[in-house]
């Protein structure tokens, strides 16, 4: 998916939106100023992050009239609708826990996202302050191995390290509920409760705003988008002859199957299967990925 442009029959100004719900959003205009949104038409296909001109409808009301292309958009998907994350991001932070467990086949799917759509991530492993931390760690080893970013952190102590890598990106932060991402949050933003009542003014509720991303600025070149706890991550947006190709440490070995349209499933000659029994790729990687390919072919299957 990519943003679009249209031509507008008014004047406009330039905005970012800054949180969402159906069909309103709030929008920060350039000099900082938050005004409720919508859109023309039904259209609801925008992202906390997405770059968009709006003609004003009165002092704090607008109409959002075209969308910026974006340099980069995470979203996950299913069956019926595709669900936007974050636009224009220049990292993904996956938050995680020592306790509650780590879920490796969600965080896989958060993974080939990340990969489908070009965006580096960050595991950021949280609550490093207890007894479970050592255990959760050495857990993530094979995640460090394959070259991603492992960075402890204790956010109810020491927010310092998470600080420093957000430095001079925009970042999402994205994992399931209870990993601490409020902690962090309140941790770089002591004043956040109070933005986020501001924008719960905007948007006519505040119960809402808890339910859908929320960008907030850290300087004027670092800011960061907090999107709600994952409970699942659907990826029926990636083709199923696409997925072996997030998986990173899958592509040495493509092209390498005796059969040219190989799954890396049960045929014979995987170079996948192969390299997973000498070792060179790891079995539970290899488990998560054949378990989301073959829900993503009988979804396909599905369809046709």
């Amino acid at each position: 998916m990519s943003g679009t442009g249209k031509k507008t029959s008014g004047p406009t100004q330039p905005g970012t939106v800054v949180a969402s719900f159906g069909r309103r959003f709030t929008v920060e205009l350039a000099d900082g100023v938050l005004i409720a949104c919508v859109t023309r038409g039904k259209r609801t296909d925008l992202a906390c992050g997405d770059r968009v001109a709006v003609a004003m409808t009165g002092t704090d009301q607008g109409v959002i009239e075209s969308i910026a292309a974006r340099s980069s958009l995470f979203y996950r998907s299913d069956i019926q609708r595709e669900k936007l994350i974050a636009a224009n991001v220049t990292q993904i932070v996956i938050v995680l826990a020592a306790s509650p467990p780590i879920h490796p086949e969600l965080l896989d799917r958060c993974l080939a996202a990340a990969e489908e759509a070009g965006i580096p991530a960050v595991l950021a492993l949280n609550k490093m302050d207890l007894s479970a931390a050592p255990a959760a760690l050495e857990g993530l080893d094979r995640y460090r191995a394959l070259g991603y970013r492992v960075l402890g952190l204790a956010a109810k102590i020491d927010i310092t390290p998470l600080r420093e890598r957000l430095a001079g990106h925009t970042s999402v932060l994205v994992g399931q509920s209870g990993m601490g991402k409020s902690t962090i949050i309140n941790r770089l933003l002591p004043d956040a409760a109070a933005r986020v009542g501001e924008l719960s003014v905007a948007l006519g509720g505040g119960r809402h705003t808890t339910t859908h991303a929320r960008l907030y600025h850290l300087d004027a070149t670092s800011h960061i988008i907090d999107s709600p706890g994952l409970q699942e991550f659907g990826l029926v947006h990636v083709p199923a002859e696409s997925l072996a190709h997030a998986f990173i440490e899958f592509r040495a070995h493509l092209g390498n199957c005796k059969f040219n349209d190989c799954k890396h499933l049960t045929e014979p000659g995987c170079a996948i299967t192969a390299a997973a029994e000498r070792g060179e790729i790891n079995r539970l990687r290899v488990e998560s990925y054949r378990k989301l390919v073959l829900q993503l072919m009988k979804k396909a299957m599905r369809w046709d």
